[in-house]
Order: structure tokens, then C-alpha cells, then sequence
């Protein structure tokens, strides 16, 4: 994420008409050696060891919070304190708790906060919600929803700080589940009802030498192991307010998809789906095709017309991950310059949180929880 957020702090004002010129001033990590190669390879001015000295530093206008979820609140608490705005990755905190006194702080301050859920900010995705939006789908029935990896398919994985639950609180309930509810409350509306299972298929690992455990490809600590306390997968139904039905499937065992996101939507007049993994495509089904001739159609969302698109390359040349964090970034600073609310925020944080407690609530109580 360090690597992702810098890359779009340079490229947003090449690309994007914004207000104002982000400037990398300070980067803070843990282990000096590797912070000062990061901050000569990126550009940034400054490196700091101590968080709190960042946060506190008047040249500071923004704190970019990419940290492991356990350590969001406490930095976003601070930094809001000194009334600097917040752009933060996702999930946003370990608990409802923590995010309900994350958003009342920012608003005590009146700082810009933003949640970075990035994959809204695919061409694909935003123009899918503005088909919908449009009525292009009609009435929705139905949302499916999968988000698969498959990075610790093998025991000898060591056990990272996200299989933990004092440093993760979940696993891909938390970590994947949360982009994939942002997606839903983005395209199909507000959740009603949770019904969740949950399950782990290997619950000892390797203990991880801390000095890489940042890195999925961490190294262990020999033949110690320790206990894995997180899921490992989670099947979600739910019901959303709107009378629609959905179902979302989070794990990290789906041998051979890296970073598999598909959802689905089933509506009166049409469908879109759309994959991660092709992430310029949409598809679409329209009822109102002549009779004969109906069926998906690839919609290449490259071109002018498609959100954020017209500001990269020519219609046909596609863009990439990447892409969707420089679009946060252009996003951010104009909201933060114009003094404009920017979605998703703390306060949509707060409402995936909810329904991630929610899911882990269904699945130990083994019940259908109601938001």
C-alpha cells in the first residue's frame, strides 16, 4: 500500500486538472533501513520513525493512514486531533466502537476523511452505477458477490499478522468482505438482515519472523507454530433494504484465483456483471434487445464517456490497478481543497463495519442478525 498510495500521489496531478499540487513531505515506518530506501525510491522528503511526530508536524496537511487495521484508530484519532484530513485504507478499524469514535472525532474537527475502498473507482464500476442509476437494469432482485484468494492454501504458510485476530479481528470476512460490502452499499443499497457461516481448514501454521510479516511471502521462525485465530473462509447472505437478496463468499483457499472479485446483478430490465481480474470489461443484458438476438455484451469501459477513463489513454488501452488509487487521490485532494465531502467515508466505514460484526455474530450464534 505504500508503494500503491505514493505512485498515486505523483500521477494524479500529471493526469487529472486538480486544485492543488500534493507534495510528499514525511514517511513513517518502523525499521529505518528500509524506510530511507523507500523514501529515496518514492521521493519523499522526509522519513520518521514515530507516528506521532508525523501526525504533529506542522507542514502536515494530510496523513495517509496504510497500516494494518489494528493501528488505524489510534493514528486517526491523533491526526484528526491536530485537525489534519485523512485519507485511510480499508477496513477501517477492528470494531463499531472504534470506527463510531473515528467518524465523531473527524466531524469534532472538521477534517476531510475518506475511506479507501479503491475498486469504486474502476471506470467499470463507477459506470455500472451510473447504469443503474439510469434505470438501465430496472428493479433489483438479486447480488452475488465472490472475493477468492489463495495465498495460504499451503500449511507451511507462516502465520502473519492477518491470520491473528488481535492484529486482523477477522479474516476474509474483515479484509475482503469489506470491499466487497462497500461495493454492495455503492451499487444495491443499505443491508437489512445477515446470515453468515464461517470456517477454517488449517488452524496451526508456522510462526512468522516479525521483520518480514508485513510481506505475504514472509519467512517463519522454523518449527514453532502457533494458532490461527481468524477465519479462514465466509459464506454471507443477506437481505437488503430495498427487497433485494444477495450472497457473498470471502476466503483465501480458492486454489488458483490470486484476486478474484465478481459480482452479479440480476435486475427487471437487464444484468451486469463484472470481474477484477478484467477490470475494463463490463458486462451487460439488456431485455430490451430484439427478441433473437439477446445476450451479454462486453462493454469496454476505455473510452471518454466512461468515469476517469478520458483522463489516460486512447478508447481501447486499457489501465490498471494502480489506476484506481491515482483516481482516489485526484479525488481526495480536490474534496479536501473545495472543503467537499468525498465517498466513502468514515461514516460508510462505520456501516460495513456493522455489517461485518453482524456476519461474525450470524455465524457464532448460528442465527440471522438484523441491522
Amino acid at each position: 500500500m505504500g508503494r500503491a498510495h505514493s505512485n498515486a500521489w505523483k500521477k494524479a496531478p500529471l493526469f487529472f486538472d486538480i486544485p492543488a499540487q500534493p507534495v510528499l513531505k514525511m514517511a513513517c515506518g518502523r525499521q529505518a533501513s528500509s524506510l530511507k530506501e523507500f523514501v529515496d525510491k518514492w521521493g519523499w522528503e522526509k522519513a520518521e520513525t514515530d507516528w506521532k511526530k508525523l501526525v504533529s508536524s506542522p507542514d502536515i496537511d494530510i496523513v495517509d493512514i496504510a497500516l494494518p487495521q489494528s493501528l488505524h484508530y489510534e493514528v486517526a484519532l491523533a491526526a484528526a486531533k491536530e485537525g489534519k484530513h485523512i485519507f485511510c485504507e480499508k477496513p477501517l478499524a477492528m470494531n463499531t466502537k472504534q470506527a463510531e469514535e473515528m467518524l465523531k472525532v473527524c466531524e469534532d474537527n472538521k477534517v476531510t476523511h475518506y475511506l479507501n475502498h479503491n475498486y469504486r473507482r474502476t471506470p467499470a464500476v463507477a459506470f455500472a452505477r451510473k447504469m443503474i442509476e439510469e434505470g438501465k437494469i430496472g428493479r433489483i432482485f438479486h447480488w452475488r458477490c465472490a472475493y477468492q484468494q489463495d495465498w495460504i492454501v499451503d500449511p507451511d504458510f507462516p502465520l502473519t499478522w492477518q491470520l491473528r485476530k488481535e492484529t486482523a479481528q477477522a479474516g476474509p470476512q474483515w479484509d475482503l468482505n469489506s470491499h466487497a460490502v462497500d461495493l454492495a452499499h455503492y451499487l444495491i443499497g443499505d443491508i437489512a438482515t445477515v446470515s453468515c457461516l464461517t470456517t477454517n481448514f488449517i488452524i496451526e501454521r508456522p510462526l512468522a519472523d516479525e521483520t518480514t510479516s508485513g510481506n505475504l511471502s514472509a519467512a517463519t521462525l522454523g518449527d514453532m507454530k502457533g494458532q490461527v485465530t481468524v477465519e479462514d473462509a465466509a459464506l454471507m447472505m443477506v437481505q437488503f433494504k430495498n427487497g433485494a437478496v444477495g450472497s457473498f463468499e470471502a476466503t483465501r483457499f480458492a486454489t488458483g484465483r490470486k484476486n478474484g472479485l465478481r459480482f452479479e446483478i440480476y435486475g427487471s430490465k437487464g444484468s451486469l456483471l463484472f470481474d477484477l481480474e478484467r477490470m475494463n470489461e463490463l458486462q451487460y443484458f439488456s431485455l430490451s434487445d430484439e427478441e433473437g438476438t439477446q445476450g451479454f455484451r462486453t462493454i469496454q469501459t476505455t473510452e471518454s464517456v466512461h468515469p476517469y477513463a478520458g483522463n489516460w489513454w486512447p478508447a481501447g488501452h486499457i489501465i490498471g490497478y494502480e489506476h484506481s488509487f491515482v483516481h482516489a487521490a485526484a479525488d481526495f485532494i480536490t474534496a479536501v481543497v473545495e472543503k467537499k465531502a468525498i465517498k466513502p467515508d468514515f461514516s460508510d466505514g462505520l456501516k460495513i463495519i456493522e455489517i461485518l460484526e453482524a456476519g461474525i455474530q450470524s455465524a457464532d450464534l448460528k442465527q440471522q442478525v438484523s441491522l
